[in-house]
């Protein structure tokens, strides 16, 4: 994974902060539905997320939601929009720098994988505390953006929303949003 051996971040909790891993979660709307997973496998098994996951070397961030996406739900998506940026400075365990992005753009049928079990959930429906502690904070923001932005196509961008979080062994300790622009179009343009 080059392109994480190269970033260092300051953090709220810790100077040239690191990621180990980049991931993605792609959150795909249909009207006033989002898609979700049952994750099976992997980081986050058990828990409810949009299909996501762990940046291949040599693979653009963009390119992994994509395949990310095909691999779990079965989906094929297009014209991703980078929504959020978020650094997991954990005190146990890998850090993790991820991407969310939204769409409403895809093709094919649903499928159930090994990895994941998709439903199309209603927006106000989205059961947070099956979801990872931190989704509450950012989740809400990125949809309301998405879909400001599909019914108002000429809409300001509010840009990526960057957070910091700091996590012990899965528990969310404390957020804070970070002063730093994000770094999703310097990596993107690789």
């Amino acid at each position: 994974m080059a392109v994480a051996r190269t970033l260092n971040f300051d953090t709220f909790w810790k100077k040239s902060w690191r990621p180990e891993f980049i991931g993605t979660l792609v959150f795909v709307l249909r009207q006033a539905e989002v898609l979700l997973i049952h994750k099976k496998t992997g980081h986050g098994a058990g828990k409810i997320n949009g299909p996501g996951g762990k940046l291949d070397p040599n693979e653009s961030v963009y390119d992994c939601a994509i395949r990310e996406v095909a691999e779990e739900v079965g989906l094929q998506v297009s014209n991703l929009t980078c929504r959020a940026e978020m650094r997991f400075v954990e005190l146990n365990g890998p850090q993790w720098l991820g991407f969310a992005f939204t769409c409403s753009h895809f093709k094919g049928d649903l499928i159930e994988t090994p990895e994941a079990q998709p439903f199309w959930c209603g927006i106000n429906e989205i059961p947070y505390p099956r979801m990872w502690p931190d989704d509450k904070i950012w989740l809400p923001k990125i949809l309301t953006n998405a879909r400001r932005a599909s019914s108002d196509p000429g809409a300001s961008n509010p840009g990526v929303d960057v957070g910091d979080y700091l996590f012990d062994d899965g528990k969310l300790l404390e957020y804070q949003p970070s002063q730093d622009p994000s770094i999703w179009a310097a990596i993107n343009a690789d």
